[in-house]
């Protein structure tokens, strides 16, 4: 079977795209660990700002990674939830960390 490389390099841009930036993956890391509310997401993530949180959760509700439910109780409640979509995601995630720790193990041992 001859592969389409032109397709190819347009999965690897989108997906590039996608979980480029600083973020997002440890936003959905979060997310998929549990945390849902603003505050709980925020604390899972060191250094990540308020402001760069709600502007994630604001792209990821765009692009249907995450559904933003409202509960009419004072104060108001909000919870954020994976999308089964953003839970697709989830074994490249796990890949992605297997990958790093291997990594990280490889970069030590050859510095020492």
């Amino acid at each position: 079977m001859e592969r389409d490389q032109t397709e190819e390099l347009r999965a690897l841009q989108d997906t590039l795209y996608f979980i480029g930036g600083k973020w997002r993956i440890p936003v959905i890391n979060s997310l998929c660990n549990g945390n849902r509310r603003f505050r709980e997401i925020e604390r899972s993530i060191p250094g990540i700002t308020t402001r760069m949180l709600s502007k994630e959760l604001k792209e990821m509700e765009m692009n249907k990674l995450v559904k933003r439910n409202v509960y009419p109780e004072t104060p108001v409640l909000i919870e954020y939830e994976p999308t089964e979509y953003c839970r697709t995601f989830g074994n490249i995630i796990q890949e992605m960390i297997i990958w790093g720790r291997e990594h990280r193990k490889v970069i030590v041992e050859n510095k020492i």
